[in-house]
C-alpha cells in the first residue's frame, strides 16, 4: 500500500504501480474526490497504459460508494475529459502519467467546467481526506450507479469546429503519436478508420535528449 504523500504532486497524483499507487489508494482517492467535489457525477476516462483498468475502477468504486454516479468515458486523451467536464457540467478524472514510462500511472482532476484542481485549489484536501480513509476504510454500502458514455464524435466535432474546411485545400494527414492516446482520437478528427494506442511496444518517446531535443527513439 503507497503513501499519498510520496504521489500527491502539485498539480495531479503520480507515481509508479504498484508500489506508490494501487487499486486500494485510488479506490480513497475517489471517495475523496467525491466527497470534495459533493457533485451527483464524477467522469472518469484513461489512457492505454495496462494499469489503468484496475485503477480507474477502484477509483469509480470508491466514489460510488459515496453516493456520487461515475459515467465512465473509457480510453481517452486529456483534453478529451476537459471537453467533456465542460461538456456534461461534471468532475472529471483523468488516469495518466503523460509522457512517464509505462510503469507509471497518474491522476489529473478538475471540478465542473474543466476548472483545474491543484494543491491550492483542493488537492491538499484531497491527499488529506485519502489518507484518512486509507487509515480507517469506510464501510461499504449500495453503490451508486455506473454507466459508460463514447463521446469520441462529439469531441471531434468540436475539434473540427475550430477551422473552416471550405477554406481548406485537400489534405493528406500523417499522425504519428508515439502510442500514444493521440491514436485514438485523431482518426476521429480526421476522418480516418486507422488508429492504436498500446503501451505493450512504444517504439518512440516524446522526452527530449542532449542529442535530439525534439524526440529520440527507444
Amino acid at each position: 500500500m503507497g503513501d499519498p504523500a510520496q504521489v500527491f504532486k502539485a498539480y495531479d497524483i503520480r507515481g509508479t504501480v504498484p508500489d506508490q499507487l494501487d487499486a486500494v489508494m485510488c479506490r480513497s482517492v475517489g471517495a475523496a474526490v467525491a466527497r470534495f467535489t459533493k457533485a451527483p457525477r464524477l467522469l472518469v476516462a484513461r489512457d492505454m497504459r495496462p494499469s489503468g483498468v484496475e485503477l480507474s475502477e477502484a477509483f469509480a468504486d470508491g466514489a460510488r460508494a459515496e453516493g456520487t454516479a461515475v459515467t465512465d468515458l473509457g480510453m481517452a486523451s486529456t483534453d478529451f475529459l476537459y471537453f467533456a467536464s465542460g461538456h456534461l457540467d461534471a468532475p472529471g478524472a483523468m488516469f495518466t502519467a503523460s509522457h512517464n514510462p509505462a510503469g507509471y500511472n497518474g491522476i489529473k482532476l478538475c471540478l465542473a467546467g474543466a476548472r483545474p484542481i491543484g494543491r491550492d485549489t483542493g488537492l491538499a484536501e484531497i491527499q488529506a481526506t485519502t489518507a484518512a480513509l486509507m487509515a480507517r476504510p469506510p464501510a461499504r454500502g449500495p453503490l451508486a450507479p455506473l454507466d459508460h458514455l463514447d463521446l469520441l464524435g462529439e469531441w471531434a466535432a468540436h475539434v473540427r469546429s475550430f477551422v473552416d474546411p471550405a477554406v481548406l485545400r485537400p489534405l493528406r494527414v500523417v499522425a504519428a503519436t508515439a502510442h500514444g492516446m493521440g491514436g485514438r482520437v485523431v482518426p476521429g478528427v480526421v476522418g480516418s478508420s486507422s488508429s492504436s494506442a498500446s503501451w505493450t511496444a512504444p517504439s518512440r518517446t516524446t522526452r527530449p535528449t542532449p542529442s535530439n531535443p525534439r524526440t529520440s527513439g527507444t
